[in-house]
């Protein structure tokens, strides 16, 4: 990275936009991924909608947006030139440059140690961390190097998940690989402020997609919603809302945290 400038002052800080943005949401073609580009895209902002296989979905992401300037843009975030197609591709679109990195792409698919083979074993470690961790790494960095050049700051949200802290017996892959971008974000976080570019992460517990109904019925679903005392799950939109927020200007004093959205689920201590 380019060596830094001058800290900026508060009221410099203070000058990121609230709106009007530039803004790439990666994983955003259904569920969570969706909720956000919604959630940014009603506040003003340009969306740039990622997906990795699922274009007929995040079509309809994209065609569901409010306001004008959004784009659909494809790629793999396992391959490291695919990504930095991205990145580029993105600012280009988006009119020279992204202000609002949202790192949500992910895969999470079962892998239970005592009843996995080896061989699929190693195949899941090795598809989660390519995307959960080296992607999300990737895109980072090239964002804040678009963010360093245009001089005028930045925001970096990653979704990450409370499975960093309580555990994930049958997705050990994907606990592991969001602790991971956790820690992620507040080297980032450090390694960033000098340039005004705050970075943070969300935490979420269960949220209720499409992907995961099966599993909100019956006595599993009941047992799961049981784990808040709220007595249900959280709502995408609800999630997204932290996003937005951490990516506001009044946000920047937050830089570095590891916000938890997860309805008093599981309480870190």
């Amino acid at each position: 990275m380019p060596q830094p400038g001058p800290v900026p002052d508060p009221a410099a800080a203070s000058a990121f936009p609230a709106t009007g943005r530039r803004v790439l949401v990666s994983g955003a073609s259904r569920g969570l991924g969706r909720a956000l580009a919604q959630a940014f895209a009603a506040n003003g902002d340009r969306v740039a909608v990622h997906y990795g296989s699922r274009r007929e979905e995040a079509e309809e992401t994209l065609a569901e947006l409010p306001g004008t300037g959004h784009v659909l843009l494809g790629a793999d975030l396992a391959d490291p030139a695919a990504t930095a197609g991205l990145a580029a591709a993105a600012a280009d679109a988006l009119g020279g440059g992204i202000d609002v990195l949202v790192n949500n792409a992910a895969v999470n698919t079962p892998h239970p140690p005592a009843t996995t083979g080896y061989e699929q074993w190693t195949d899941a470690w090795q598809r989660h961390v390519a995307v959960n961790l080296l992607g999300t790494a990737n895109l980072s960095h090239l964002a804040a190097n678009l963010m360093i050049a245009a001089g005028t700051g930045g925001r970096i949200v990653n979704i990450g998940s409370r499975g960093a802290f309580r555990g994930e017996p049958d997705h050990p892959a994907y606990g592991a690989t969001k602790a991971a971008v956790h820690a992620l974000g507040q080297s980032l976080a450090v390694a960033l402020a000098p340039y005004g570019i705050a970075v943070a992460s969300v935490a979420p517990g269960f949220i209720e997609t499409d992907r995961v109904a099966h599993r909100l019925t019956g006595a599993g679903g009941d047992a799961i919603r049981a784990q808040s005392p709220f007595g249900r799950v959280a709502a995408p939109a609800e999630i997204a809302a932290a996003a937005l927020w951490l990516a506001s200007p009044a946000a920047l004093w937050a830089s570095g945290t590891v916000l938890d959205v997860n309805g008093a689920s599981y309480l870190r201590t």
